[in-house]
């Protein structure tokens, strides 16, 4: 059994983790980063906070609540938080981009894959089994994060409404989150002096690291205006590059604007944004149909990585379908890497031009009030994305049902996917009762996955 003091963390006598230890643990966690942000948060919270004790839980409550409010992927944007706050920016670019690179790598092969063969059983026979177990990390992150965030009645009251609003009445999600600041703030306004925020106990274990000890900077002007200038040549060089190379025209350059456009606009998640996207690739650029949309859709879903990873698969089978002067495998080759770059980029780049301005504030008590009040609406924004996903995974098909102002998504009767209603159960077991680990219990849900479809291939009665 671990014991607080039993992992295997060596510490400098700073007290700061060494670059080398904090990159191999990137490393594992870009390897377990299924089942969307939820998930992913989950995964980095068991092991930065609770087995390496890296940081306390309220800094990494904090950090989360930030990268909230920025658009793009919030968990890659908290990984590169951490990053920064252990090993400054050296820290925060190999968090970032480790985070991307397992379902960068994973996504390109298989699109590549799914252009030159057209047949995918094999993929989608483990993905069948991918899908459901996702259902119940996704759940368990929703318990892990809310009890540790829900520390009043006044957060559960707001995770409820949050989960209510989002599900319910499509209130658009700037706006529960802008909402769930001002009560935050409010209450921070009326409840007295702040309590100094614990750093053991029920709020999590004491960290290795100190407070004192993580990375932190003065901001500066100075800072802002080299951070700003090497993000945005590193962001829009590749673009320019093959606007130079390829003419203006060509699909490289469009695929590298709109992306860029998509990553500033990415406020309220994947899901949020993907709706603009696949209307935008599917109808005006025709990079691809509806169809592949929902394929793609389908393997980012069961990807590590972020589910926004689904415009690679867009830029690859765009430029693979119009690849100008090129080899149709290497323009989409060089579509997924470029759309890959302009969507990732930037969301390092705001982490890095705010850390230091949010560190200087997080002693503000208004801002530490309105922070933990998005940090209680948080909960309720993963419990809808379980509720959405559950709902999509265990039924073959959903309808658009409204009662005046209440508007959401219910099943279709007689659709249910009984082998995703097994197989999810069967996550849940692992997960719930038996404690297993993320890795097994995808592992062992695939391989019931891939056991499914053998069987429901085989002829009955000889």
């Amino acid at each position: 059994m671990r014991t607080p003091d039993s992992g295997r963390t060596r510490l400098k006598g700073s007290g700061v983790v060494s670059l080398p230890e904090a990159t191999r643990a990137w490393f594992l966690v870009s390897l377990q980063t299924f089942g969307g942000p939820a998930g992913q948060i989950a995964v980095m919270h068991r092991m930065l906070v609770e087995e390496r004790r890296w940081i306390g839980e309220q800094r990494f409550l904090f950090a989360l609540s930030f990268c909230t409010l920025l658009p793009g992927p919030e968990a890659q944007q908290l990984a590169t938080y951490v990053g920064w706050l252990l090993n400054g920016v050296r820290g925060a670019l190999i968090a970032g981009a480790l985070f991307v690179l397992p379902g960068a790598v994973t996504l390109l092969v298989l699109s590549a894959v799914y252009v030159g063969f057209g047949d995918t059983a094999a993929v989608e026979a483990v993905f069948l089994g991918l899908g459901p177990a996702v259902i119940a990390i996704v759940v368990q992150a929703v318990v892990r994060v809310g009890r540790r965030a829900l520390t009043d009645r006044w957060k559960v009251a707001l995770a409820g409404c949050s989960l209510v609003a989002l599900a319910f009445f499509a209130v658009p999600f700037p706006v529960v989150i802008a909402a769930a600041a001002l009560v935050g703030w409010l209450v921070g306004r009326t409840s007295g002096p702040a309590p100094a925020p614990p750093s053991a106990g029920p709020s999590g274990p004491e960290p290795l690291v100190s407070d004192a000890a993580l990375h932190h900077e003065r901001p500066s002007r100075r800072h802002t205006s080299v951070v700003l200038v090497a993000g945005l040549v590193l962001w829009f060089a590749p673009v320019v590059g093959a606007a130079a190379a390829f003419g203006t025209s060509s699909v490289l350059v469009e695929q590298g604007t709109f992306f860029s456009g998509a990553a500033v606009v990415t406020f309220g998640g994947a899901y949020a944004v993907l709706a603009y996207v696949a209307q935008q690739a599917v109808n005006h650029y025709h990079w691809l149909n509806g169809s592949q949309m929902v394929h793609g859709l389908a393997l980012a879903e069961t990807t590590p990585g972020p589910l926004i990873m689904v415009v690679q698969f867009v830029a690859f089978l765009g430029a693979y379908h119009d690849p100008g002067s090129l080899n149709p495998w290497v323009a989409a080759v060089i579509a997924s890497l470029l759309t890959t770059w302009v969507t990732f980029v930037p969301s390092i780049l705001f982490v890095l031009l705010g850390a230091p301005y949010v560190e200087q504030l997080r002693g503000n008590r208004n801002l530490s009030a309105a922070l933990s009040g998005i940090t209680a609406a948080v909960v309720g924004v993963i419990a809808n994305l379980a509720l959405y996903f559950a709902l999509h995974t265990l039924f073959a098909d959903t309808e658009q049902v409204s009662w005046g102002p209440v508007s959401t998504s219910v099943p279709v009767p007689g659709t249910v996917v009984w082998s995703a209603v097994v197989i999810s159960a069967l996550g849940f077991v692992t997960t719930f009762r038996l404690g297993w680990s993320v890795l097994r219990t995808l592992g062992v849900c695939a391989a019931a996955g891939l056991a499914w479809q053998l069987a429901a291939s085989l002829p009955i009665g000889g």
